[in-house]
């Protein structure tokens, strides 16, 4: 019996993922794509890896459930704290010919050509940080090279409460900037790993010497995506291509609506869905 077509999921804690899935969208239109963002539990920095866990792998099913073959976690957090368990645990229980990919092994994968000095920042959020998912991943990859990291716990709330571009927001740029490079005087990279944090991109330029350089991911991720669907037929073949995009929140639609132009670019129409 041959399985259905769906979409290409997209999931995030809450609108960070939409900064994700604009690249993606603009590399790879032809998809078909479906953002749900879990602005009901959010955020998941905070949290244990266990609820990480737990709400991820909710989420998946809920994709699962809608059709789609292929889901990215376009969320470091839950990236860092829930991929591995679903990928070798459920998966191969409760769908072995679907697939979860994240956002931390695409960019771990070409980081290290950055940086001349071979030595990384990594902005991210508590649980990114704690997790030690960048650290690890890089040195597969990149043996050579030494990642500095430094939590922000206070960005994804000024952020997500529209904060971001007073000038009270500079005070929480510049201190946890500094906190990274009091570490190591020779940073020469600075990684964004939360997909929130593209939207501080110019305050965090600002605030650093001219030398170093900001990466984000959305690219990264877009053209490992893509490398992914040329090698992986068999899943290429599973994702429909309308060019149609489809958003879903687990909070109040109109305040999704409202918040997501700030990190698509655009309007976009949502529906509240109930994961109980």
């Amino acid at each position: 019996m041959q399985e259905n077509k769906g979409p290409i999921g997209v999931f995030d804690s809450g609108y960070g993922g939409l900064t994700i899935l604009k690249d993606i969208a603009a590399l790879l239109p032809q998809y078909d794509y479906l953002y749900l963002g879990d602005n009901a539990r959010t955020p998941y920095g905070s949290r244990s890896f266990e609820t990480v866990y737990h709400y991820t792998l909710e989420c998946v099913k809920w994709f699962f459930e809608q059709g789609c073959s292929l889901v990215i976690l376009a969320c470091n957090t839950a990236s860092a704290k829930a991929l591995r368990t679903i990928q070798q645990k459920d998966l191969p229980v409760l769908a072995p010919n679907k697939r979860v990919l994240g956002v931390i092994r695409p960019t771990a994968e070409i980081i290290g050509q950055y940086s001349l000095s071979k030595q990384i920042g990594i902005l991210g959020t508590q649980g990114t940080v704690l997790s030690q998912s960048y650290p690890i991943e890089i040195q597969k990859f990149f043996p050579e090279v030494t990642v500095w990291q430094q939590a922000c716990p206070m960005w994804v709330p000024l952020i997500e409460n529209n904060e971001h571009l007073n000038e009270g927001a500079n005070y929480f740029v510049n201190k946890y900037i500094q906190q990274l490079l009091q570490q190591n005087a020779n940073i020469d990279t600075i990684l964004l790993a939360c997909t929130h944090y593209p939207l501080l991109y110019p305050k965090i330029k600002a605030a650093l010497p001219a030398h170093i350089q900001v990466i984000m991911q959305g690219n990264i991720v877009a053209q490992s995506l893509q490398n992914y669907l040329q090698r992986h037929p068999e899943i290429e073949a599973k994702c429909t291509q309308n060019g149609r995009q489809a958003f879903y929140t687990t909070d109040d639609d109109s305040i999704f609506e409202q918040q997501a132009t700030l990190f698509y670019g655009s309007e976009i129409t949502a529906q509240q869905i109930d994961l109980g």
